[in-house]
């Protein structure tokens, strides 16, 4: 345009030229929306896939790592740290090609205008990649720490609105508030370093380029002056350079991104990469059919993996014959919690082997195990759902005539039909909208509709009044019908039901029988008996 259109004073050169960059822009268009549409979808489905992929890995895992991490770092992983993925993937990336592209075709075009100044611009490329390898590498680790930072302030946001009435009720609102700003101010203090690094990355590669281009200009200029090259061919070869250097200024920031993605990406992968201390056999024996419901727990030795100097068994045995109804008394620290733990293989024994139905269950499928199990907690999980749902949690597949069936076997039927929409009733995020008996009651409602041969209870009973308590009473009774039963016990009328109460203190049985049998001759039950049986006075006159 230059050499044949203003120097030589033709203007068909110039509509030849204007329809040439009519044609490129667009291909240019065009381009531009394939690229920008394909690489945005591709960071949506990474993102989507990943995400599942992530989040069904920590379906696997054992309780042993919910204890050992916080919630809102793993929350934070799962969203913040995918998001940064999803940024990089689908802008940063997409930007990424659009240049690299750029710079492969702007370095040709150096090359076929002037060979001479294209060799200029390559002995200067190794002085522009140092600063961005050692910036990035800082970048990298700043972006890490970032990440690790946001996550703690998620996990102390989770736990504060979780917590919230007791936040309120204790006045702590300012003392909070300030723990917040001081998190919040940490996560502002490490985002800062690494911009600060970022922008000291593309300030380094602007002076280098630029400055290497300004190099090239004063050769260039030298040779149009000798008649090396011409007007044209210097004007074409500075706006190739041009094109070239914005193209290595926009990668050195999107290597910044990538840096920060790359922080983000360890932090997924090692989630990924956490093993569960409950690994699968590959051929698992199955349980036998009809189930029996027979449970065994042989010389069994446990500690807590957070608290593995503080075994809760040594060598603890226990013999559940089939259809039994078992109660568990004793102190708090005895071990009653951690047999509905071990039977569940929510943890492995570090000694001895846990029997159902006569299959070792680290023999068994994990699931084929925990379909014969049914609980009924003694804080009673309600998810953020319709109570239709909370109740087929027990059942995905139940017909909603067996939904309302189990809700009036346990009682529930009653304050359901008053509420605003009965069964489709919004419950609200861990059941607010209901009272400490109504949950109770749907806990139930889900055991009843679950009808699996291995029942435990941990003290089902305990938030209810006492006229809720005989009634829902009444329905566990009919629940436990020949099905083997072990309830955690708080309440003589648990224990007056039971075929048989076992006495555990520091992790060994020390006393088993009836109610009356016990009273007779366990001290330790009969110091229970008037600390936790608050009728039992009453019902021993």
């Amino acid at each position: 345009m230059i050499d044949k259109g203003f120097v030589a004073g033709s203007a068909q050169w110039l509509n030849y030229a204007l329809l040439g960059m009519l044609a490129v822009i667009l291909v240019m268009s065009l381009a531009t929306y394939t690229r920008f549409y394909l690489v945005s979808w591709l960071g949506e489905r990474i993102t989507a896939d990943l995400r599942r992929r992530v989040f069904s890995h920590l379906l696997t895992l054992s309780p042993e790592f919910f204890e050992q991490n916080r919630t809102g770092d793993v929350l934070s992983r799962l969203t913040n740290d995918t998001t940064q993925l999803e940024t990089v993937i689908g802008s940063s990336v997409s930007m990424a090609l659009r240049n690299a592209l750029l710079l492969l075709g702007g370095l040709v075009m150096l090359a076929i205008t002037s060979l001479k100044l294209t060799l200029l611009v390559l002995l200067a490329i190794p002085f522009v990649l140092v600063p961005i390898i050692a910036f990035g590498r800082r970048v990298r680790s700043l972006a890490r720490a970032s990440q690790d930072s946001v996550a703690n302030v998620g996990a102390y946001t989770d736990e504060v609105i979780h917590e919230i009435r007791t936040v309120q009720a204790y006045g702590h609102e300012t003392e909070s508030a300030r723990e917040f700003t001081t998190r919040v101010e940490a996560t502002f203090s490490t985002g800062i370093k690494r911009i600060r690094q970022r922008a000291l990355l593309v300030a380094a590669v602007i002076t280098l380029v630029f400055s290497a281009i300004a190099l090239i200009l004063w050769v260039g200029g030298h040779d149009v002056l000798s008649g090396a090259i011409s007007a044209g061919e210097l004007s074409a070869f500075i706006f190739y350079a041009v094109i070239v250097a914005s193209a290595m200024g926009t990668i050195s920031e999107v290597i910044g991104d990538v840096q920060r993605a790359a922080g983000a990406t360890e932090r997924l992968v090692e989630l990924l990469a956490t093993p569960s201390s409950l690994p699968q056999v590959q051929n698992p024996r199955a349980f036998p059919v009809p189930a029996a419901g027979a449970l065994s727990m042989r010389d069994i030795g446990f500690a807590y993996p957070s608290r593995p100097d503080a075994p809760v068994f040594k060598q603890f045995n226990l013999q559940i014959n089939p259809g039994e109804k078992i109660a568990l008394v004793g102190p708090s620290g005895a071990g009653k919690t951690t047999v509905f733990q071990l039977l569940q293989r929510f943890y492995d024994p570090q000694a001895g082997e846990i029997l159902v139905d006569g299959v070792n269950i680290k023999d068994a499928d994990i699931n084929a195990l925990r379909e014969r199990i049914a609980l009924v907690p003694q804080d009673p999980v309600i998810f953020a759902s319709s109570l239709r749902d909370n109740v087929r949690y027990g059942r995905p597949d139940a017909t909603d005539e067996e939904v309302i069936a189990a809700c009036k076997a346990a009682f529930a039927m009653e304050f359901i039909e008053q509420l605003p929409e009965g069964l489709d009733s919004f419950l609200g995020e861990r059941g607010l909208r209901l009272s400490g008996g109504q949950k109770q009651r749907i806990a139930i409602a889900r055991a009843i509709l679950a009808d699996r041969p291995i029942l435990l209870l941990d003290e089902a009973t305990s938030a209810l009044d006492s006229n809720s308590e005989q009634q829902v009473q009444q329905a566990l009774e009919v629940l436990m019908q020949n099905r083997t039963t072990i309830m955690i016990a708080h309440r003589l009328s648990t224990v007056i039901n039971a075929d048989k109460i076992l006495v555990l203190q520091q992790g060994n049985i020390v006393a088993s029988g009836t109610h009356q049998q016990l009273l007779a001759s366990s001290e330790l039950y009969q110091q229970l008996a008037r600390l936790q049986f608050q009728s039992i006075a009453h019902q021993d006159k």
